[in-house]
């Protein structure tokens, strides 16, 4: 197996990618998983200051009605007033979401992961005046929110899609009625279920109520990051057949960096390496089919109490003790770091890859891959200045810990390379590409022999990232 000083053998290190903070990017793709702080498996306060330096905005939250409401009618918001205040400071966006349930009320919900939504009419009643006292208090701070969480799992398997539909429409209701400009994410779905989601579709398309909503979320756990791509192509089938207004987000999804920790995904060799791996690829696999991403989580959770799991789970970008004391920032915090340094919303995708130039009727690709291995190839060009952009990754297994690279030749045209460099995202290094293994001949440019392995590397201009030597 050859080294990493062997893969890029004759480029020469020109430095690595300085990471952006948040108040230095604008919007882009990402969301950043903050959960779980209303069962208080994290702590807010040992990890805020990691949160502006990883170049994220939105944090998805949970609004945990049961640290709230701990007797009926009376609402203490101290712990979550801080949590937003906060973040708001700090130029963060909370994006909320209405769940869990309540048990103080019958037939209210439970508080654990899967727990059941309102199903009494007291519970769903005591839900909505709850939902409605949150959006009053928070209504010139939060304007993202999500209803419920993985409304098919757990405790919900009595739910059907009609009536998480209408729990949602509910909800959604009370939300515009105080914010008419609130933006909204329905379902929360876990795992990809194409039948619930084309029922719960039909049902909103039918009660006319999709204009209430601006995404549709769903979490997969897959132990590839790019196996879902089928399922995720069909969801968005039936979202653009039933409810085209909407977009589709990832709302959760993240990896271990450990075996047999608590969550989805426990049952595989994970790594810290393997980890940072998979979230890359997931986050650069959903930029590219312009599916907005949100990691999970920041920190290390601490599963206690009554629920099903009561492990670590270690999908933290941070790792914590057991006191939620974050320890120190693992390699996936900094490669995240790398992505949102580069990729945000002054790129846009090049839809075309494939077919954007034609050179003469038998080279009419923009772009071509000497191996017929699985490969996943996404490009972006900058709204500003036209400079081209390139992701390139193996994709198909699971990430490993040992590093392998493979070999490969690219042609891409019309991308007007004048000092072309390859970063490898899991470091952020820079490489530059000298000349015999860059050949400019017009609209083309011809890479030959680049370093290529299951993690992304990305093609661009110097010119086009911020990198320091070192």
């Amino acid at each position: 197996m050859i080294s990493e000083k062997q893969a890029f053998s004759g480029m020469r290190y020109a430095g690595r990618i300085i990471p952006r903070t948040t108040d230095e990017i604008g919007e882009s793709n990402w969301l950043l998983g903050c959960e779980t702080l209303d069962r208080d498996f994290a702590d807010y306060d040992q990890y805020k200051e990691y949160l502006c330096p990883l170049g994220i905005k939105y944090l998805r939250l949970q609004g945990g009605w049961a640290k709230t409401e701990k007797e009926k009618g009376v609402y203490d918001w101290a712990w979550l007033d801080h949590i937003v205040e906060d973040a708001v400071g700090r130029g963060l966006k909370p994006w909320l979401q209405t769940g869990y349930g309540n048990s103080i009320y019958h037939g209210a919900g439970g508080v654990n992961l899967g727990a059941g939504m309102p199903v009494s009419d007291e519970g769903f009643d005591a839900y909505l005046k709850w939902v409605e006292q949150m959006v009053l208090r928070y209504a010139d701070k939060v304007f993202d929110w999500e209803v419920w969480n993985e409304p098919n799992f757990g405790d919900n398997k009595m739910n059907t899609p009609e009536m998480t539909a209408e729990f949602n429409i509910r909800t959604a209701e009370v939300i515009k009625k105080i914010q008419p400009e609130a933006r909204i994410s329905a379902l929360a779905l876990g795992h990809i279920n194409l039948r619930f989601v084309e029922r719960f579709l039909k049902y909103l398309s039918e009660q006319n109520a999709s204009g209430l909503f601006d995404n549709l979320t769903y979490h997969d756990y897959v132990y590839n990051p790019d196996a879902n791509k089928l399922a995720v192509y069909r969801l968005r089938e039936l979202v653009e057949k039933y409810t085209p207004n909407l977009r589709l987000r990832q709302g959760e999804n993240g990896a271990p960096s450990e075996r047999s920790a608590g969550g989805a995904l426990a049952e595989h060799d994970w790594s810290e390496t393997v980890q940072a791996k998979w979230i890359l690829r997931r986050m650069l696999e959903n930029l590219g089919n312009d599916i907005q991403c949100s990691v999970f989580s920041i920190a290390d959770l601490q599963y206690v109490g009554n629920g099903p799991i009561q492990k670590k789970n270690s999908k933290g970008l941070l790792e914590t003790d057991a006191e939620n004391r974050v320890l120190r920032p693992k390699p996936a915090y900094y490669a995240v770091q790398t992505v949102t340094a580069i990729f945000d919303c002054t790129l846009e995708r090049i839809k075309d890859l494939f077919r954007l130039h034609t050179i003469d009727e038998e080279d009419n690709d923009c772009f071509w891959i000497s191996t017929d291995h699985s490969v996943s190839v996404y490009g972006y060009q900058s709204k500003e200045t036209g400079n081209r952009v390139y992701t390139i990754w193996r994709d198909g297994a699971i990430p490993v810990h040992e590093n392998s690279w493979d070999f490969w030749d690219f042609k891409f045209v019309g991308s007007h390379f004048e000092s072309p460099v390859l970063i490898d995202l899991m470091t952020g290094r820079v490489y530059e590409i000298p000349g015999e293994r860059w050949e400019k001949c017009g609209e083309v440019d011809f890479f030959r022999n680049l370093p290529v392995y299951d993690s992304p590397i990305t093609i661009t201009d110097r010119k086009q990232v911020s990198f320091q030597a070192e």
